[in-house]
């Protein structure tokens, strides 16, 4: 009777000790989440509207290369569009976002240095949009309330600190590949076959050397504009009320 009473009193024990080495081992994120899971942050992969307004939006700049020639073809065209900046980059080429905002464009937050956010922690997390926010603000004198993650990648976390650090989450529902170095003829193809009005067109304004945006871009606008779709920014888009 006394061995079982002591086998029981050591289960307790182990079970005890077992319970505060996971509590300790819990991520202070997990936590947060539980305060607060992210479900009131909105997320935005496109916006249902019925006067073909779409919305055109570049990731992963801005670039001294092929952010200026971007800007060039939307400004023929007249269109305005959404670019979510890398703070890295905007920090290594100020001039280059200071032109994308004095063109009337609309600037969103990409993170600090484009990591896997999925990896970070809730803590690195925060910190990766803080500084890419600081960073816009120091060099574009603008703040910005839509904040994409690297890859699209959504989990609790980045619901969290999105919803606590006051934005909203901008994903995409057509993806030009473009960032595959996709033939500028294939990604046309592919997004006048598949646009619909309050559509999110993902694009990129850096993808290393040979980027095949910009003549996609040529063979896009022109006809989308004959179909009488008219582009916006991010904020118009979402902002559409019917």
């Amino acid at each position: 009777m006394k061995n079982t009473r002591n086998h029981k009193m050591a289960a307790r024990c182990l079970w005890l000790l077992l319970s505060l080495v996971c509590l300790l081992q819990t991520p202070v994120a997990a936590y947060r989440a539980r305060e607060n899971d992210g479900s009131a942050v909105e997320i935005y992969r496109h916006k249902e509207n019925t006067q073909k307004k779409i919305a055109l939006t570049f990731d992963d700049g801005p670039h001294p290369r092929y952010t200026p020639e971007i800007l060039e073809i939307l400004d023929t065209y007249g269109i305005k569009a959404t670019f979510f900046v890398v703070g890295e980059n905007a920090e290594h080429y100020p001039d280059t976002l200071e032109e994308v905002i004095r063109r009337g464009h609309e600037v969103g937050n990409h993170t600090y240095t484009h990591p896997h956010l999925i990896c970070e922690n809730y803590t690195g997390l925060v910190e990766e949009i803080g500084r890419c926010e600081s960073t816009i603000y120091r060099f574009g004198e603008c703040r910005t309330k839509y904040f994409r993650p690297p890859e699209g990648l959504v989990d609790t976390d980045v619901r969290v600190a999105a919803s606590k650090l006051g934005y909203s989450v901008i994903l995409w529902n057509i993806d030009t590949r473009d960032w595959a170095h996709t033939p500028p003829a294939k990604i046309a193809a592919n997004v006048l076959s598949h646009v619909h009005s309050g559509d999110i067109i993902l694009m990129h304004d850096y993808i290393g050397h040979n980027s095949p945006t910009p003549e996609a871009l040529r063979l896009i606008l022109p006809e989308l504009l004959a179909q009488g779709y008219t582009f916006v920014r991010i904020s118009e888009l979402i902002g559409i009320n019917e």
